[in-house]
């Protein structure tokens, strides 16, 4: 039988529940009873004991909160009666230890990936088309319907047929697929990036933004790009320029940079975007998938539309995936700062060096203290549909959130817009909103992304292929649209966290080869939005 709650942590002082509970009913954990005394919706919290006043609160062996009010036993923890609260976390002598899951299976495998002169193992073959600044967002977009018209690319809305018989009159259909022609370059994909920034904000945020974009170009699955400029706008070409020499200063992708100012007409910009970019497809196409191994991964671990499940199946599905491939000497990035807000003390033990632990807090302390500062906070990050599902603090969605992370010893700790360049697994500062993160997770180097969600979120990126992980089985059966790949077993009991992590990386690596496309690439669901620090959360 199905059990009705589960406590995460023999330290907890609260279970989650599993299925509804109602008034009256009686539920067991290692042999002691409780009678629940109000309906309790299922990912929501149980009481184990009374609750005082000012009593800590702990899921995952973590403090996620504190009482508010008197609550009893068998009683509902909700918004009403827990404020957030966390642990401090100090620098104690490191002496983690950490031993990877069985690699026996995975020390042979391989993905079918582009090979680049750096080193580096691409999941994707893509030409990346994008602006220096807002004022070229026309002309790139005009360039993306003419390249993927000419080039037959182009994909037939399956809404546009709804809509001509809605205006006709005529009986509706259920929209099909998407038709498309056979491209004359085949072996690459061309991806069209725009953005709000470049000129009009702060110098601070025209220099980020170089240095993400240049992160972009030297990600493994960006064959080359072609870049636009206006000319007078404060991210200027010699930035751009010097940013992607410090990722890479031996760079040798083509980047074909236009000056509109320069150059004068747009038709004079335009004609000379399309016969550069045209001379450099032809190239790009001639790259071919070869075997790789595992270890030229770099995943990205990323979380959104979270529920009171996803931290007991989805994240730490994730997390165990995340543990094998850096045992096998792979990479993985684990990001949404604010996301990590009471679990610091486990983080800080994990790291690799004092040195490490130090950047990390610093870090940490630095971006809260902007959050206040903008008369925000980390307390406000839960959503309200995180909240409406059981995630009623920061701690509490934190704890469940960073088992994304698993077990591994944290090896590098980066700030927005920097590189992962070492084996390992690495925390990278970004903010908790969904696009923000992920745009940012393949800025510095994620070949792949896997996005754990309860909820459910289109959310796709231009250059890093994003598969969507289900925590639930209903979310999986409501949203099949979206959802890749469904960690729902775990929570109903018909499979183990280590038989669906073996099927998730199978998966994974079934996409890294390209044999299986993700949902947001198949619905064009290409999200890029910068972070300007100290303004999102």
């Amino acid at each position: 039988m199905k059990a009705k709650v589960i406590r995460i942590d023999a330290k907890d002082n609260v279970a989650v529940a599993l299925t509804p509970l109602a008034k009256g009913d009686v539920i067991d954990l290692s042999g002691i009873s409780y009678v629940i005394l109000e309906s309790i919706n299922e990912k929501h919290k149980v009481a184990l004991v009374d609750f005082n006043p000012g009593d800590v609160v702990r899921m995952y062996g973590f403090e996620v909160g504190r009482a508010s009010k008197p609550i009893s036993k068998g009683g509902l923890l909700h918004t009403e009666n827990v404020k957030h609260s966390k642990g401090n976390a100090q620098i104690n002598n490191l002496n983690y230890e950490w031993s990877s899951p069985n690699l026996d299976y995975w020390q042979s495998k391989t993905f079918l990936g582009y090979h680049r002169p750096d080193g580096q193992v691409g999941t994707a073959n893509i030409w990346l088309f994008f602006p220096l600044v807002f004022c070229e967002n026309r002309n790139i977009t005009k360039l993306q319907e003419i390249f993927e018209t000419e080039l037959g690319i182009s994909q037939q809305s399956k809404h546009r047929n709804y809509l001509r018989n809605l205006v006709d009159g005529q009986p509706l259909e259920t929209p099909k697929a998407n038709s498309q022609t056979q491209s004359v370059f085949p072996n690459v994909t061309l991806r069209f990036i725009t953005h709000q920034g470049g000129c009009g904000g702060t110098r601070e945020d025209a220099q980020l933004l170089a240095k993400l974009l240049a992160g972009y170009v030297n990600n493994p699955n960006v064959a080359g790009a072609t870049v636009l400029s206006l000319g007078c706008q404060n991210l200027q070409i010699d930035i751009f320029k010097k940013a992607l020499e410090a990722i890479n200063p031996t760079n040798q992708k083509p980047v074909h940079i236009l000056d509109q100012q320069q150059l004068g007409t747009t038709d004079k910009l335009m004609e000379e975007a399309i016969s550069k970019t045209y001379k450099s497809l032809a190239e790009a196409n001639a790259i071919e998938r070869k075997p790789a191994p595992l270890s030229k991964l770099t995943l990205g671990l990323e979380c959104g539309g979270s529920d009171g499940f996803s931290g007991i199946s989805a994240n730490p599905v994730l997390g165990r995936v995340s543990d094998i491939l850096v045992g096998l000497k792979g990479r993985a990035m684990l990001a949404e700062f604010p996301e990590l807000c009471g679990v610091e003390q486990e983080l800080v033990d994990r790291c690799i060096d004092k040195k490490t632990a130090q950047r990390f807090l610093e870090l940490m302390e630095a971006f809260e203290t902007a959050a206040i500062n903008a008369g925000s906070g980390f307390d406000m990050n839960p959503s309200p549909g995180n909240i409406k599902d059981g995630l009623i603090t920061d701690a509490m969605k934190s704890a469940g959130a960073a088992k994304k992370g698993g077990s591994a010893p944290i090896s590098g700790v980066l700030d927005y817009t920097e590189y992962c360049r070492d084996e390992g697994l690495h925390l990278l500062c970004t903010p908790g909103n969904d696009v923000e993160s992920t745009t940012a997770l393949a800025g510095s180097g994620s070949n792949l992304i896997v996005f754990t969600t309860g909820l459910g979120t289109p959310t796709g990126n231009p250059i890093a292929p994003v598969v969507k992980l289900s925590s639930n089985n209903t979310l999986t059966a409501k949203m099949e649209d979206i959802i890749d790949f469904d960690a729902g077993g775990v929570i109903t009991g018909k499979e183990s966290l280590e038989d669906t992590a073996n099927r998730l990386l199978t998966f994974i690596i079934d996409v890294a080869s390209g044999r299986i496309q993700t949902k947001a690439d198949k619905n064009q669901q290409f999200d890029f939005i910068p972070w300007k620090r100290g303004v999102s959360l």
